[in-house]
């Protein structure tokens, strides 16, 4: 954490899931400020409460900052002073960026480009941006919104000057426990006494942790360099398999019920795509995808090409398959999971 002495941090989107798994990373650590800019000021509220409880001794390095990704002044205003930029505002959720695509549009592509190009005028020296694997082969609005905003990315990677302002990207799949995953879903379920509702049991999804996918952006953070993209090679499970790990885990008994693909899913997901594969760097735990720095002077390029390797997509059907097990281990990881373990405990 020694780049993060007496740095100034701020974070998009902060309230969210990855925000919160952030501050418990850094809040005791040596980093001077961290700046929390969203557009919902009950969520910030709340936040401000629980770490004001949690770490009393700290509390004061963090920030609150009202604001949309939207709105770039408002974005300049948070942003004066700041070192390094996590970006996680988006909207997330496949159905609702089926039925409202401008939205993800707005947010997910114009947000970025307003806070790169804030990012840029302000001298941050890093912004490391959050995507995700349905960016790579999209099939529905919110992964083609992604999709854009890696483009967008890339392209402001090429202009800006890296010795000021470096700009990377990670992609990586399912957050367990995430706002919106199916995890607590399941688990309210579970609670409730209802049925296990799947989209298709056989459907295969990549899964990680909040802390691994902290670990991603700082390794991100620490290796990159300007138009960069980052995967971790994280394992996947079946829908069936999460399911039934979950209902092992609580004792449960809940019939499952199959209740079809929503709008705009897929049967697997993908990290890396064929074209990306071929020139990926295996950097042990992770992909890294340098960016096609070439300019738009093409006319060299009929004699002076890019050679292609072997293409070999990295997807959730051909990464290592946990079991029931497995995925019972890597739960347990989670502190939502072992807390809901223990209320049903004690309320038994």
């Amino acid at each position: 954490m020694s780049e993060f002495k007496d740095k100034i941090l701020m974070i998009t989107g902060g309230t969210g899931s990855f925000g919160n798994a952030v501050l418990n990373r850094f809040l005791n650590t040596d980093i001077k400020e961290i700046r929390i800019f969203s557009r919902d000021e009950l969520k910030q509220d709340n936040m401000r409460h629980e770490y004001q409880a949690k770490y009393p001794e700290v509390s004061d390095k963090l920030k609150f900052y009202i604001g949309d990704v939207r709105d770039i002044n408002s974005i300049k205003n948070a942003m004066h002073g700041v070192d390094y930029v996590f970006h996680a505002a988006a909207l997330k959720q496949v159905p609702s960026c089926e039925f409202f695509p401008m939205e993800a549009v707005k947010t997910n592509v114009l947000g970025t480009e307003n806070v790169l190009t804030a990012a840029i005028e302000c001298g941050v020296k890093k912004v490391v941006c959050l995507s995700t694997d349905k960016a790579a082969y999209p099939v529905n609005a919110m992964g083609t919104s992604k999709a854009m905003m890696e483009k967008v990315i890339v392209a402001k990677s090429r202009t800006v000057d890296s010795e000021k302002t470096s700009i990377m990207c990670t992609r990586y799949g399912n957050v367990l426990t995430s706002r919106g995953s199916v995890v607590p879903l399941f688990i309210n379920q579970i609670k409730e006494g209802k049925p296990l509702t799947l989209t298709e049991p056989s459907m295969t999804r990549f899964v990680m942790t909040l802390e691994e996918a902290v670990d991603l952006v700082l390794f991100a953070f620490e290796h990159g360099t300007s138009g960069d993209i980052f995967v971790q090679k994280a394992p996947a499970c079946t829908i069936e398999v999460l399911a039934q790990a979950v209902k092992e885990l609580f004792h449960a008994d809940n019939e499952i019920k199959v209740i079809g693909i929503r709008h705009g899913e897929k049967m697997y997901e993908t990290l890396l795509t064929d074209e990306e594969c071929a020139h990926a760097i295996d950097m042990g735990s992770f992909y890294r995808v340098p960016a096609d720095k070439r300019d738009l002077n093409y006319d060299k390029y009929f004699s002076e090409g890019i050679r292609q390797a072997k293409l070999t997509q990295f997807n959730s059907n051909n990464t290592t398959l946990m079991d029931v097990e497995s995925v019972k281990g890597k739960l347990l990881k989670v502190e939502l999971v072992n807390s809901s373990i223990k209320e049903m405990i004690n309320n038994d």
